[in-house]
C-alpha cells in the first residue's frame, strides 16, 4: 500500500492529504506565488481548498506568519476566485 503524504493547513490546522491542499510559496527572490505543482523552490505553506480557509488565513494572518513576510491582497483574491468555482 502506497503512503499518502499528509500536510497541515495553516488556517484550519487540519491534517489532510497533500492533493486536497494548495501550496503558497515565498520564492528565494521574495515574491509570493500560488504553487499548483507543489514543487516550486522556496518556503511553502499549505491551505485547504475552500473560501472559508482563505478567510481564516487572512483574518488570523496565518500565511504571513508561516511564510515570514506580508501577503499581498491579490493572492487572497486569486485564491478566493479559484475556490468559488470548485
Amino acid at each position: 500500500m502506497k503512503k499518502i503524504p499528509m500536510r497541515k493547513c495553516v488556517a484550519t490546522n487540519e491534517s489532510l492529504p497533500k492533493k486536497e491542499l494548495i501550496r503558497i510559496v515565498r520564492t528565494p527572490e521574495g515574491t509570493i506565488e500560488i504553487d499548483e505543482t507543489g514543487k516550486r523552490n522556496g518556503r511553502g505553506a499549505y491551505l485547504k481548498r475552500s473560501v472559508e480557509a482563505v478567510e481564516i488565513a487572512k483574518k488570523r494572518k496565518a500565511l504571513s506568519r508561516s511564510l515570514e513576510c506580508p501577503i499581498p491582497d491579490e493572492i487572497f483574491e486569486e485564491l478566493r476566485k479559484r475556490f468559488e468555482h470548485e
